[in-house]
């Protein structure tokens, strides 16, 4: 337990939260922003006497269901709360599911990758944004049916990207379940993560038995797909998929090769636009 900067940490936390944030009047002969210790105190559901020792640097160690009560008074984010944990000495709880949210910037972002297409998943799989060069090249998420936004489910269910060669599709694949296995263990409470993997080992004999080899990491490096658009013949591109800390989710890039044939067949679907991306899978 590091107390002293448990302590600057707790004091920073309750400047930043404002009593109307948390249901609480905003009063009078306020000398400093945020809320009083007394506040926090209240909303924890501890003495008014141990909280002011936590912030001078000379309380016990806390235990966890005061610190996941601190966390929830403070209005600590996910990565907060990790963080207060440990400064307390203690592991953080795994959280309890995959961040759906997908951040404005990042959605800005996606819309800036115009000669790449590129979308946003998180560690289910469940397909969240998307910009429109990733429709032209690999199909239009808006053409399915809400259940079937989940690119795990469309590897092993009959339902992949449109086109894409066989060794490239399976390397996906081989990723995917390695990164369904590690979602496992950091979400072990997710009850859509729980049915989406009862359901792909039920109905999918190549996921079940990649999953009994019990794969948790592939190789590094990005995976290589070959696959043929209807407007520009075969493209070959790069996928990369980039973790965005905290979250859960991942931003998958997909990349041509700078000069290559493929990255001015892109450069062509940027300008002839959605009236030839794929057909919709049957």
């Amino acid at each position: 337990m590091d107390r002293p900067l448990l302590a600057e940490f707790l004091r920073s936390r309750r400047a930043r939260v404002r009593p109307e944030d948390v249901g609480l009047p905003p009063g009078v002969r306020r000398r400093t922003p945020g809320l009083r210790r007394e506040e926090v105190a209240q909303l924890a559901g501890i003495s008014v006497d141990y909280y002011n020792r936590l912030e001078q640097a000379r309380a016990p160690r806390p235990s966890r269901q005061v610190l996941a009560a601190l966390g929830r008074a403070l209005l600590l984010y996910p990565t907060e709360r990790s963080h207060l944990f440990r400064l307390a000495g203690e592991v953080p709880d795994p959280p309890a599911s995959p961040d759906d949210v997908v951040p404005h910037g990042l959605r800005h972002l996606l819309d800036r990758l115009t000669d790449t297409p590129a979308y946003v998943i998180d560690a289910r799989y469940d397909l969240l944004a998307w910009n429109s060069l990733a429709v032209v090249v690999l199909g239009d998420p808006d053409d399915w049916a809400p259940g079937e936004r989940n690119l795990a489910w469309r590897m092993f269910r009959g339902r992949p990207a449109p086109d894409v060669d066989e060794a490239g599709a399976w390397a996906v694949a081989a990723r995917c379940v390695a990164d369904l296995r590690a979602a496992s263990g950091r979400y072990p409470d997710d009850a859509a993560l729980r049915r989406l993997l009862a359901g792909l080992r039920a109905d999918s004999p190549e996921f079940d038995r990649r999953w009994r080899d019990q794969p948790v990491c592939v190789r590094d490096g990005s995976d290589r797909i070959r696959l043929t658009h209807r407007a520009v013949g075969e493209l070959t591109l790069d996928r990369e998929a980039l973790e965005l800390a905290g979250s859960g989710q991942r931003l998958v890039v997909h990349t041509a090769a700078p000069g290559s044939r493929s990255a001015e067949a892109l450069r062509l679907l940027t300008v002839i636009g959605t009236q030839w991306r794929p057909a919709p899978a049957s």
